[in-house]
């Protein structure tokens, strides 16, 4: 059986832990050197998540909250700035490694992955998940007139 790890009894410990000061400081402690990068494009929007070997996000942008609204989501530049973005929290991390996962047929699918590569991060592979339907949904039942 497992050995009961003992609490802090110390209150000034305490307030040390709950303080917002110091869970800034233990967020940036976090090293991740390498990494997943999703994208998944669509028609009308990008969106980027970078996780870490485990699953645990990172970081993640979109060209939504990346200030682009209407028509201009679905562009390749908007893709690109939300990537950037994304990026940027990565490095900060201190991200060397990472593997690539796109996900659909947008317009910012080249844009996103040619900001990944100038972004100066090693790829070990890059890797095409859109979901392909073998035999598709079923078809409506024939009309009878």
């Amino acid at each position: 059986m497992k050995k009961a790890r003992p609490r802090i009894t110390n209150p000034r410990m305490n307030r040390l832990l709950l303080s917002s000061r110091f869970r800034l400081f233990r967020k940036n402690l976090r090293k991740i050197k390498k990494g997943f990068i999703h994208i998944q494009t669509s028609k009308n929007n990008t969106i980027i998540t970078v996780t870490d070997v485990g699953g645990r996000v990172v970081s993640w942008d979109s060209a939504g909250t990346s200030r682009f609204k209407g028509p201009k989501r679905g562009t390749p530049f908007a893709a690109q700035i939300a990537t950037k973005n994304a990026i940027y929290m990565l490095v900060k991390h201190g991200m060397e490694q990472a593997a690539v996962m796109i996900r659909g047929a947008g317009p910012g699918r080249a844009a996103a992955l040619r900001t990944i590569v100038l972004s100066g991060v090693k790829l070990s592979f890059i890797r095409d998940v859109t979901p392909i339907p073998h035999n598709g949904c079923r078809p409506p039942k024939k009309r009878r007139v």
